[in-house]
Formats: C-alpha cells, sequence, structure tokens
C-alpha cells in the first residue's frame, strides 16, 4: 500500500498537524487500519505455526475500585431469576478502566477542538445545532476487527538484561533508539501494516503493588507515568511502519506529555491509528521468550457500539 511520505504531513493543509485527514475519503472511519488489507490478513496468517494462544486482555475488574485517571470501576450484578435455576448478571464498567482500544472518539486535538477527518464535539454530541451521530464510533472497527501480523518488542526484558532501571510510575521516556535495538536483540523484521505491542513493564511492576500502593499513586494528580517517547522521529516511525499499537501501560506515551503536543492527538485524531492500553503481555513475554519467536497472529475484535468512543480489546495472540 502506498501512503504519504511523513514529510508530505499535514495532508489537508487548512488542517492540524501532522494529520492525514482525506486519504482515505472524507467520511473515512477506520483510519490506519484500511493498512489491514485482505492480503495483508493472509500474509500474517502464515505466522501460526502451532494453534497456541495467548490472550492479552487483563481482567475487567482488574483495578479494583480504584482505576487510574477517576475512571469508574467496574461492578457487577449478579441475580438469579428464580423459581428457575438460572443465573443472569449486569456488569456496568468505564471502557477504559482495564485493557482497551482508544475509538476516535476519544482524545481530539487539543487547541484546534477536532477528531479524525475533522470531526467536532458537536458532531459527536449532537450540540449547538448539530444532530448527535455515531461518527468515528468504534463500531465501525467491529466488521472486520483489527486483525493482523502482531510483533512484540518486550522492552522490559531487554532492560532488565542491559541492567537499566525502569520506574514505571514516573514520567519518563522510552526512546525511538531503545525500541529498535529490543528489534535487533530479538531478530524481529517490522513489516509495514504490522501491530505493534510494546511490553514496558508496567504490569510486572503494577502487579508487585499492595493496595495501599496503589491507592497512594491514585492521589498523584495528575498521574505521571512512563511511556514511548514523543518526538517526530518516533511519530515518522509509527507512521511508516504501523496499522495499530498497543502496550501494557496506561498511557502508551510518556505522561504527562513533555510536549506541547502529544502522539495520541496525532495517531488518533490526525491518522485514525488505534492505541491500545493496559494491555497484559505478561504471559506473551514468557512465551516469546520461551519460543524465540516474537511475531504472530493477532485477532482482536472490539464490541459493537456504533457511538463508542472505546472498547475492551477481545485479542489473542496465535502462534
Amino acid at each position: 500500500m502506498s501512503i504519504p511520505k511523513f514529510a508530505d504531513l499535514p495532508l489537508d493543509k487548512s488542517g492540524p498537524h501532522h494529520n492525514a485527514w482525506g486519504l482515505y475519503g472524507p467520511n473515512d472511519q477506520l483510519g490506519t487500519l484500511n493498512r489491514l488489507t485482505d492480503s495483508t490478513v493472509t500474509t500474517a496468517a502464515k505466522e501460526v505455526k502451532t494453534g497456541t494462544r495467548v490472550s492479552l486482555n487483563w481482567p475487567l475488574d482488574a483495578q479494583g475500585d480504584i482505576p487510574f485517571f477517576g475512571r469508574q470501576a467496574f461492578h457487577q450484578e449478579l441475580y438469579q431469576k428464580p423459581p428457575r435455576i438460572v443465573n443472569d448478571d449486569v456488569w456496568t464498567f468505564n471502557t477504559q478502566s482495564s485493557s482497551q482500544w482508544d475509538g476516535l472518539r476519544h482524545f481530539g486535538y487539543q487547541r484546534e477542538k477536532v477528531f479524525y477527518n475533522g470531526v467536532t464535539l458537536d458532531d459527536i454530541h449532537g450540540t449547538n445545532g448539530k444532530e448527535r451521530s455515531c461518527v468515528n464510533g468504534i463500531g465501525a472497527w467491529s466488521e472486520k476487527g483489527i486483525v493482523g501480523r502482531g510483533v512484540l518488542l518486550d522492552y522490559h526484558a531487554w532492560r532488565v538484561e542491559q541492567g537499566r532501571s525502569h520506574d514505571a510510575f514516573t514520567t519518563s521516556a522510552i526512546s525511538l533508539e531503545d525500541l529498535k535495538a529490543v528489534a535487533k536483540a530479538q531478530g524481529t523484521e517490522i513489516r509495514f501494516g504490522d501491530i505493534l505491542l510494546v511490553r514496558s513493564g508496567y504490569m510486572d511492576a503494577y502487579n508487585r503493588l499492595n493496595k495501599e500502593e496503589v491507592s497512594a499513586m491514585m492521589g498523584k494528580q495528575p498521574p505521571s507515568f512512563a511511556g514511548v517517547e514523543q518526538s517526530e522521529e518516533m511519530l515518522q516511525w509509527m507512521w511508516e511502519n504501523f496499522a495499530a499499537c498497543a502496550g501494557d501501560h496506561p498511557s502508551w506515551e510518556a505522561w504527562p506529555t513533555q510536549k506541547d503536543w502529544s502522539c495520541h492527538e496525532v495517531m488518533l485524531a490526525g491518522w485514525g491509528m488505534p492505541i491500545g492500553e493496559l494491555f497484559d503481555l505478561e504471559a506473551l513475554g514468557k512465551h516469546c521468550k520461551e519460543t524465540s519467536r516474537y511475531e504472530f497472529f493477532v485477532v482482536s475484535e472490539p464490541t459493537n457500539v456504533p457511538s463508542g468512543v472505546a472498547s475492551p480489546p477481545n485479542i489473542l495472540a496465535i502462534f
């Protein structure tokens, strides 16, 4: 697939920086998922050799009653339906309180106040004379899913081998140079249209905390996390290679942002690139290390809510 050079962005010169608006048409809602063509998926399916399946989903209730960013906790109402021996349950949760795909309604360009392809808050909410719509809803991604060749860059394992320290709960950047070094050390070839997964070490660190330590971090405002660096070079690498990306940490990029812009703005609102967060990559990292295979087939179907902002990923890595 031919795409514009990174240097040619913004594509819509009247729009915000680095945008690719109009590349797939003015009404497109798939963004970089357009890179997952039938032929791309067919080729990716050749990664299936053993049939081993690894879930990347953190439990919906994993953060208990204290999710980060002040989000609502998962709640289950379980009830019997007497006199029959039958149970039903009702789930209530914020779609970003556990593993999640950020959809195109989640994060817009902050200064310009617009989302992918120029969609506004009024378009989404039906305010100021606009009709409420489902435009940019995550349900558009459910029809074909997020399916393709996945690659894990296990930054956490590589860093430990290097003897380098890392604080998952402090604002710090995972550099592009380091990610490329991880790929080289693993012998991982990056291909156009890949689904990138980065194991930062957040999940491993979080699992070592007790409830009191987690609660103390919740009181820190704004919260701070390690994540990928915010740089032109990182953006260019993402633009030139990937259909979607995800990590095991809450914010994908170093948070709070260290620039006057964020990767979320460009990737979600500029390109329509799905960003996954809080993926549980512990079992995946273990299997990849044991088999020396860091490439696999990915199958993910976001929930079909036409106006949805985000969704649990419902994701498997298949070897």
